[in-house]
């Protein structure tokens, strides 16, 4: 917040195990400025969490309990155990009113775009921000209000535009501008998935905007030979030139 000021909102995650320290966290973001929180599912819902929905809305109903920010619901893919049920969703929605969006990571398409259609025409519509980086252009073509992803500390302004372009339905520069994005999307999610961070923080580095790219055991820094496909990547989308590319297009 010190660095962020009143520039824009800030949105602080809130990623606890326990009910009771989420609800710690919550009032900590909101005595330090936070304008919103993103509520991560607790790992004890990956042994059978998807079975109990009470779990979900008793989570959220203490962080909401404990701030009037409002809350974004962080989907996982049902294949890895804390993803919500549709049905639980919409008793979570019902149950807990500050609740306004959904950050789906739901990794199935079909299942995406039953989201944006049926929670975006809820009689309390709830925003379904797609975080399908690898897959952006279809996710956002399917209608979702919004874009919350990891890579967008790398390429913002490249993100917002194919929003734009698809909201506008623009077909061809939406195109244009995903062809742009494509060659850093294939090195950032490759596997192994979980060294996505890492290879946007090697990313920065290169690019000039950040010092250094540490990263927290276990994870392990980036092989010489990766860091050198993120440069290259970088090059191909002409990363550094985007908005003056953007412009022209």
């Amino acid at each position: 917040m010190d660095e962020v000021g009143d520039r824009c909102p800030v949105i602080n995650g809130v990623y606890a195990d326990g009910s009771q320290e989420a609800a710690r966290i919550a009032k900590m973001a909101e005595a330090g400025g936070a304008s919103c929180l993103l509520v991560f599912p607790p790992n004890t819902m990956s042994m059978g969490g998807q079975l109990r929905p009470e779990m979900a809305i008793t989570h959220f109903s203490e962080i909401a309990n404990a701030t009037d920010l409002p809350l974004i619901c962080f989907q996982y893919p049902m294949s890895t155990g804390l993803g919500y049920p549709f049905e639980t969703l919409l008793k979570l929605f019902d149950s807990v009113p500050s609740v306004k969006a959904l950050k789906d990571w739901s990794n199935d398409p079909m299942l995406h775009e039953r989201h944006i259609k049926t929670f975006q025409s809820l009689p309390n519509p709830i925003n379904v921000l797609t975080t399908h980086s690898s897959w952006l252009m279809a996710s956002l073509s399917m209608g979702a209000n919004g874009l919350l992803s990891g890579a967008g500390s790398v390429i913002v302004d490249l993100q917002i535009s194919l929003f734009q372009a698809i909201k506008n339905k623009k077909l061809e520069l939406a195109q244009t501008i995903n062809d742009q994005i494509f060659p850093l999307t294939q090195v950032f999610y490759s596997a192994p998935f979980l060294d996505m961070h890492n290879r946007m923080k090697e990313a920065l580095v290169i690019l000039g905007r950040t010092n250094k790219a540490y990263v927290r055991p276990p994870l392990c820094k980036l092989s010489k030979y990766e860091i050198k496909k993120i440069e290259n990547a970088l090059k191909a989308a002409d990363i550094g030139h985007e908005l003056e590319i953007i412009e022209k297009i």
